[in-house]
């Protein structure tokens, strides 16, 4: 081995989404992992083919004839470890985000305690909420029963009773659920996922007895005022497994190739996003991972090491997108157009691409509504997210997004733009950071199968969290604050390492780009007016930093937050043309 840090050398990563399936190679070179190649392939887990592994197969076809390699033995199996003549390969990973949301019912003691929690539980995977039981809602056992028996849920997450707390209020709401089980076939049984008091996981598992599969999960309210979720999801990960494997063919195989390791591609993302955050723990700011998918939208924010995880399934730039509106109206979306269609032109559009997700926009318009779609469910997730931020994150204000650094834009939406610039929009746009950050770029959509390889190989993680697969955009600086409209309100000198200088005096309501070469080094003294706060300690403090280029320089987003458009949609559109123009210069 060229190195004892290195657990495996050639390792098989395997992305499974809704539109694409991809299988990427690592291996080690001169001691250090490298990215070898990638096959890509539609996922397989419709009509005809209706089994996921003939997409992977495929996607492992292609990278074969990439990287010359042979990875499936005579059987047709992935070979691990590897054969003695070269064949497969020393270890595989897996994520998955195909398939519809797990249906779930939550249940808890008290509604806004136990029973919250058992729902944000659920919601750190792809699930979707159907019920919730619990004391408050004085429902009899026949009512609960014939809830369940029309809702037919995946999953049953059960919650309630802090640490030496109540015991008996828990097992008598599971009443229904034991009664439900005995009634359904065992194939359309639920999986009961237990994070409750845990002295009473004998007393759950006598109740269901041989009814129902019992997971159990660490409490995740062991007192009244603390919520501990990452703890419950290693359990949700399992059961989350299971469901898929008895929902879609192929997945028992493919999470046999990973050792039982496969992964829900948010779990995995939000993984990375934790372990970035231990890296800039000295920021004393958090970092912020938003992928925009067509399953769902993951927001992910770590802060020294701890992960706030949120999914959205009904987010989705797929079969979901009609979802959206629940949330917003057509008039929320229009707001990001620089081009002009009506609002039944608008819905039309949603209406196909969520019947057939995998086409691509035919020409500027259709990248248009594509691009204000993304960031209209880039914005509700991150705004909805930010609720259950912990109050340790530094803000600029509690209405606005905390201070994160970086900001890292994972999926298709944003790495498959025409440009950087309508990326980096959609990003300002949608997110509308505070203060100072940087805005990074997954640009090969790794940062989900890292964190799943991080269980195998975590050097691997570590070594590829470079510029290769993040690229960095830019360095944002957003002034928070009040002034007239054109009033100055930041001065700014940016002095580069050949010692050449850029004075610029920023006016409120404006969007402006200072160039500095991408990888170089740069000072920047920033001197705040009419108390405007730059997150460098409070309003009106202003201070030096040492900035490195991006692709698009340093930005200076004084629009204001939270943004505010023209009521005029012509003078609107055109605003947006005038933004983008600035970025395409």
């Amino acid at each position: 081995m060229p190195t004892s840090l290195v657990d495996a050398d050639l390792i098989l990563a395997l992305d499974i989404g809704t539109i694409s399936t991809r299988a990427i190679l690592f291996d080690v070179v001169e001691g250090r992992y490298r990215f070898l190649g990638a096959g890509a392939t539609p996922t397989t887990a419709d009509a005809p083919a209706g089994d996921i592994s003939e997409g992977v197969r495929r996607a492992l076809d292609q990278l074969e004839e990439i990287t010359g390699r042979r990875l499936l033995g005579p059987d047709g199996q992935l070979a691990i470890p590897a054969l003695p003549d070269g064949t497969g390969v020393d270890a595989c990973v897996a994520t998955v985000s195909v398939g519809p949301p797990i249906r779930v019912v939550a249940i808890g003691l008290l509604e806004d305690i136990s029973a919250e929690s058992a729902r944000n539980l659920a919601a750190t995977t792809y699930a979707e909420v159907l019920e919730t039981f619990s004391l408050n809602d004085k429902r009899m056992t026949a009512t609960r029963l014939d809830t369940l028996l029309n809702l037919r849920p995946d999953l049953i997450v059960v919650a309630g009773g802090a640490e030496g707390g109540a015991s008996e209020s828990v097992i008598n709401l599971l009443e229904a659920v034991g009664l439900a089980c005995y009634v359904l076939p065992r194939e359309q049984r639920p999986e009961v996922l237990f994070a409750g008091n845990s002295a009473l996981v004998r007393s759950v598992k006598d109740t269901l007895g041989n009814l129902a599969s019992v997971h159990v999960a660490p409490n995740v309210r062991p007192s009244l005022d603390i919520e501990q979720l990452a703890p419950a999801q290693p359990a949700l990960s399992q059961v989350f497994r299971q469901v898929r494997a008895r929902q879609m063919r192929g997945i028992a195989e493919i999470d046999r190739w990973t050792g039982n390791r496969l992964t829900p591609t948010a779990t995995a993302f939000g993984r990375t996003i934790r372990f970035i955050s231990k890296e800039y723990a000295q920021t004393h700011k958090g970092v912020l991972g938003i992928d925009v998918g067509a399953s769902s939208t993951t927001v992910a924010a770590g802060y020294a090491g701890d992960l706030t995880l949120s999914i959205y399934t009904q987010l989705g730039l797929g079969s979901s997108l009609p979802q959206m509106l629940r949330l917003c109206k057509l008039e929320d979306i229009q707001r990001w157009l620089p081009v002009e269609i009506s609002n039944n032109e608008l819905l039309d559009y949603m209406y196909n691409k969520a019947a057939y997700p995998a086409n691509l926009p035919l020409g500027p318009i259709e990248l248009a509504i594509e691009q204000a779609l993304a960031c209209q469910a880039a914005h509700l997730a991150v705004r909805q997210a930010m609720k259950a931020y912990p109050s340790a994150l530094p803000r600029v204000l509690p209405e606005f997004l905390p201070l994160f650094e970086p900001i890292i834009a994972s999926g298709s939406a944003f790495t498959h733009t025409p440009t950087r610039g309508q990326a980096l929009l959609m990003l300002l746009n949608a997110l509308q950071p505070t203060g100072i950050t940087t805005l990074a770029m997954d640009r090969n959509n790794l940062a989900a199968v890292l964190g799943a390889a991080a269980a195998v190989a975590p050097v691997l993680t570590v070594q590829s969290l470079d510029s290769t697969n993040f690229l960095n955009l830019c360095t944002v600086i957003s002034p928070v604050g009040q002034a007239p409209f054109g009033a100055p309100i930041l001065r700014i000198r940016l002095t580069t390492e050949d010692k050449h200088e850029t004075n610029r005096e920023v006016k409120y309501g404006t969007l402006e780009v200072i160039k500095l070469p991408a990888g170089q080094s740069g000072t920047l003294q920033l001197t705040p007016l009419h108390r405007f706060d730059i997150g460098l300690g409070g309003a009106g403090r202003g201070g030096s930093l040492k900035v490195i280029g991006g692709t698009l320089g340093v930005v200076i987003d004084a629009r204001g937050r939270p943004l505010r458009f023209s009521a005029d949609p012509g003078r609107r559109r055109e605003m947006h043309k005038k933004w983008q123009a600035l970025f395409e210069a």
